[in-house]
Formats: structure tokens, C-alpha cells, sequence
């Protein structure tokens, strides 16, 4: 392959996405779609990639400010694909190839685009599919040898033409040397008065320069978004390759057409993920690991044997060995488990670290504290961490007992061994091995009245 350049078409309006989002940062698997294209890209390990943007360009350019490899041009007026490719001119070397791609295609693979690149070699490349309804693409044209002659676009096109059903996808790779003078030469004396950057086809094979055809391996390759239907119709495609490479991997997931990964998923032997789970950042699962139905993992480790029950959140936690984890539980940043550790419904912990063999079953809010091993935190019990400026932590040391209803008002420390009544409310050190007790005194006040309606 030689010296490659990539250009990325991003400049494109997008009415009919009915959004004030640019259309390139719709997301597709959680990552904007000119993102996924410029990360296909890069696997080409480019020498130069540029990125022509327009409608809504400075929000494109703010998302992708710490991109420090992408060189950006504006096409300020939308006067079609030539004009656009046009824009990214002066970034171009003079020689190697161009390669095309476009920021609302967003499935294209990276070995397709080396094939395509690879079969092109000096010449022009195009990556072309065969549609059983192609209204609306552009029309491969071949002359009586089957070769490539020329591209018409739909509105353009005559009726014999509109019953091509060979396709153009718009990628191709172009000759660097060459680029120029064809785009110089481009005419918009068509239906829709635009520079149609396929027009340089008709060029190269004026120049007897060989025009290659390539067929994608499959549509959705080269599927593009103009609408949200169809974003919605490619997230599903997307979801679904995610799912059968997981499959083949060893994974169980109970229907993969209800699985939704937004990231990177790394899973060991035996895992089994149940309905409508969703996946993102960067998620790790040991061996063993059961996910269980509608729980949503963001930037979590969790080690081998851990079980997540039904309608868990966790994010940015980590999980060791054999713990066990909901229904409705929430793991908040900085959530650090040992193994064996027990959190059940209703319970949430931030920014905690909680012993080997601990149990936080039932209601409760653990937030900036220390807990030790063997520890058994009651119902209803809160570790009260914020004065509304600062927080402070609470440690509860191995074996503490804590007793339902307990409100634990940091900074607090409960030591080893201790015991806290249920209803409790500690202020002060919970010494080794006793029971402490802070409970206002119980009083009946006989012949009152509950109030009553009217």
C-alpha cells in the first residue's frame, strides 16, 4: 500500500436528523460517529487525516480538541462532495493516496478500507455494493467490457441508468499526483447545481488512469445517516456484531438482540449475561461472572464469581472475588469491594472501600468511609458524610456490628469488634467490643389527640 492520506467529509447539515446536534456527533455505540469513523481511520496509521467540517463546526472541532493528529478544514458553503474534498487540498501531500471516507458513515471496517487502498494502487479505487432498490445512490456505469465509464447520480440519471442497481458508496481512494487538476475541473452543471466529487471517475478514465471496483462485504459497511431511523437501524447492526464477537468468544448472553455495549468489554470463561444489560467505558468481568437482567456497568472490574441481580448500577467501581451485588443496588465512582462482599437492594456506595466478607444488605448509603472485614452494616443505616461544604470520612473497623436505622455522623470511627444499637446516632468513637447506644428517650404522652379532617 502506499503512502496513505485520509480525508473525512464532515461539513454536512443533517435536516432531516430534526436536531440542533451536528449530525457527525449522533452517537452510534455510545461514540459520536465521526469519532468512530476518525478511530477507523487511525487504523490505517495515516500520514496525514483531515477533517472537513461546516454546519455546527466549532461544537465538531470543541469534541475533538485533544485530537492532536487531525487537521481540520472548513467548507464554509455546502457546494458539494468535490467542493468539500477541495477544502482539504492545502493539507495533502502531493503524492501517495487520498483515501475518502465520510463522518455519517460510521460501520466502515478498517480492512475493507486496506483492500480498497491495496487493489487501487496508483489508480483510482471505489468501493461500490449491489442494492436490490437503489433509489438514491449514485449509479456505477460500465461500457460494454465491464469497465468502470462513469458515476450518475439518481437525479441525473436516465431511465435506463436508474435500473443499475450497482451502487457507489462514496468511499474511494484517489491518486494524490492527480487530485488536483481533476478537482480544478469540476462542473455543478447539474440537477442539483453542487461539484459531485464522482465526476473525477469519468476524469481518471479520460486519463486512461485504472478505475477499481471493490465490493463492500456487506451493505451496512457503508450505510450512511441521514435520518434518526436510520442511526437506530445501524445501532442495532453495530450492537449485533458486538454481541455474535462476544458469542464466539465463550460469552452466554441470553438474547443478543437485547444487549447494548458502548465501550470495550473484556470478558473471561464463563460469563453470562442476562436481557437488556448496557455496557460502558471500559468494563472488565472475570470468570464466572453473572450480570443479571437491566443493569447498566460503567468503567467497572469485576472479579471471577461476582453476580450483579437485576436492575443494578455500578460505575466506576471495583468488584472482588465472589461478591454479590443487588437488585437495585448502586456502586458509585470509587466504590472498591474485597471479596465476598454482599450489597443488596437499595443500597448505594461512593467513594468507599468495604473489607473481605462484609454485608450492606438492605437501604442504606455508605459515602467516604473505610469498612473493615467481617462488618454488618443494619437496614437503614447512613454514614452522614457532608456539612454542605466539606466531606468527612467514617471507618468502621473488622467485625464491627452496626444495628439498623444507625446514622453514623462523620468524621465517626467505630472500632473493632464494636456494637451499635439499632437507632442509634454516633458522633463520637465506638469503642472495642462494646455496645454503644445514643438514643433519645422514649416518652408516651398519654391523652393526646392525632389531629383529624375536617
Amino acid at each position: 500500500m502506499n503512502a496513505l492520506s485520509t480525508v473525512i467529509l464532515a461539513a454536512g447539515r443533517g435536516k432531516r436528523m430534526y436536531s440542533d446536534l451536528p449530525k457527525v456527533l449522533h452517537p452510534i455505540g455510545g461514540q459520536p460517529m465521526l469519532g468512530r469513523v476518525i478511530t477507523t481511520a487511525r487504523q490505517l496509521t495515516p500520514d496525514v487525516l483531515v477533517v472537513v467540517y461546516g454546519h455546527g463546526g466549532e461544537r465538531v472541532r470543541e469534541t475533538f480538541a485533544g485530537d492532536s493528529d487531525l487537521r481540520w478544514a472548513e467548507q464554509a458553503q455546502q457546494l458539494g462532495t468535490g467542493h468539500a474534498l477541495k477544502m482539504a487540498m492545502p493539507h495533502l501531500p502531493a503524492d501517495g493516496q487520498v483515501l475518502v471516507l465520510y463522518g455519517d458513515v460510521p460501520l466502515i471496517q478498517a480492512e475493507t478500507l486496506r483492500r480498497l487502498a491495496t487493489a487501487a494502487g496508483s489508480g483510482v479505487g471505489l468501493l461500490v455494493d449491489t442494492l436490490d432498490d437503489p433509489t438514491g445512490y449514485g449509479r456505477i456505469v460500465r461500457d460494454a467490457h465491464g469497465r468502470v465509464s462513469g458515476i450518475v447520480e439518481q437525479k441525473d440519471a436516465s431511465a435506463v441508468q436508474l435500473a443499475i442497481r450497482e451502487i457507489n458508496t462514496g468511499i474511494l481512494v484517489l491518486p494524490a499526483a492527480r487530485l488536483a487538476g481533476w478537482l480544478n475541473e469540476l462542473g455543478n452543471d447539474n440537477v442539483q447545481g453542487e461539484y459531485y466529487l464522482t465526476d473525477v471517475i469519468a476524469l481518471a478514465v479520460r486519463d486512461d488512469v485504472a478505475v477499481t471496483t471493490l465490493a463492500v462485504p456487506a451493505s451496512w459497511q457503508a450505510a450512511g445517516v441521514n435520518a434518526k431511523r436510520q442511526l437506530a437501524e445501524l445501532e442495532r447492526i453495530f450492537q449485533r456484531e458486538q454481541a455474535n464477537a462476544l458469542l464466539d468468544q465463550g460469552v452466554t448472553l441470553l438474547d443478543p438482540s437485547r444487549f447494548d455495549l458502548r465501550g470495550e468489554l473484556q470478558c473471561g470463561r464463563d460469563v453470562s449475561i442476562d436481557v437488556g444489560c448496557v455496557f460502558e467505558g471500559r468494563v472488565m468481568l472475570g470468570d464466572g461472572v453473572h450480570i443479571g437482567a437491566h443493569c447498566v456497568l460503567r468503567n467497572v472490574s469485576l472479579a471471577a464469581g461476582c453476580e450483579v441481580q437485576p436492575f443494578s448500577h455500578l460505575d466506576g467501581a471495583s468488584v472482588g472475588e465472589g461478591a454479590r451485588i443487588g437488585p437495585y443496588a448502586r456502586l458509585r465512582p470509587g466504590a472498591e469491594l474485597a471479596g465476598h462482599v454482599h450489597v443488596g437492594n437499595f443500597v448505594e456506595i461512593k467513594k468507599s472501600r468495604v473489607g473481605e466478607g462484609s454485608k450492606v444488605n438492605h437501604l442504606t448509603y455508605i459515602g467516604d468511609s473505610d469498612i473493615g472485614s467481617g462488618v454488618n452494616v443494619g437496614a437503614g443505616t447512613v454514614t452522614c458524610n457532608y456539612d454542605g461544604v466539606n466531606k468527612f470520612r467514617t471507618v468502621v473497623e473488622d467485625n464491627a456490628f452496626i444495628g439498623s436505622g444507625t446514622m453514623l455522623v462523620a468524621p465517626v470511627r467505630i472500632e473493632q469488634g464494636a456494637t451499635i444499637g439499632a437507632g442509634s446516632v454516633i458522633t463520637r468513637t465506638a469503642p472495642t467490643g462494646a455496645l454503644t447506644l445514643a438514643r433519645a428517650k422514649q416518652m408516651t404522652l398519654s391523652g393526646w389527640q392525632r389531629p383529624k379532617k375536617p
